[in-house]
């Protein structure tokens, strides 16, 4: 399967051009996640501000400056409009807050790694195609300040990626804001690893 997303992110149509210099995704994106996604799913998306609420104190006190650094990309409120993010290539940081388990750091900031925008048939997609944890899923628009994401996470080595809803432990639920001019995260709320919560800048690769 992650071979086949990885030829459909790759090659997706591209229509007119959006202010932050990509293309737009061609197709209106679906609205209807409610009726794909998981009831621990659901639960993580009503439940997104605990989820900051535990996380970001937590990840304050193991690295202030780190996320004094951040501005607006840890400000749980800062949500712009248009959300979807235009299709195209980008550059993903993911930074861990809150710890899942004691013994964890509260924060962690992984590397850049390539990540891509695109569409699988005329649904729009979002992939990370490099590290050693890579989300991978649809996105489905929610309001135009917001963008919903339901996909699955794909490990080490590993060269496809499970189905979305298969198994509970690979599955990811989280959502899509523009924070800043040129610049959006995916927010993942209670994942199944490592933190209390991910959060992914995707800045694009131009």
């Amino acid at each position: 399967m992650r071979h086949a997303l990885l030829t459909l992110v790759a090659g997706f149509a591209l229509a007119g051009c959006a202010r932050d210099g990509l293309s737009l995704v061609e197709t209106a994106p679906e609205t209807r996640w409610r009726a794909v996604a998981t009831e621990p799913d659901r639960e993580r998306l009503r439940d997104w501000r605990k989820a900051w609420v535990a996380a970001l104190p937590a990840a304050r006190a193991a690295d202030n400056g780190a996320i004094a650094r951040g501005g607006a990309l840890f400000e749980p409120d800062r949500a712009l409009a248009s959300a979807m993010p235009p299709a195209g290539d980008y550059r993903c940081r993911t930074f861990k807050l809150g710890a899942y388990r004691p013994d964890l750091q509260a924060f962690a900031e992984r590397p850049p790694v390539r990540c891509r925008v695109g569409r699988d048939g005329e649904m729009p997609v979002f992939a990370v195609l490099e590290g050693e944890q890579r989300p991978s899923g649809t996105l489905y628009a929610e309001t135009d300040a917001r963008v919903i994401f339901l996909g699955t996470l794909e490990l080490g080595d590993e060269r496809k990626a499970l189905p979305y809803s298969l198994d509970r432990k690979r599955d990811m639920a989280g959502y899509i804001e523009r924070f800043a001019i040129g610049r959006w995260r995916l927010v993942l709320p209670s994942p199944n690893f490592d933190s209390q919560l991910d959060v992914i800048e995707l800045v694009p690769a131009g």
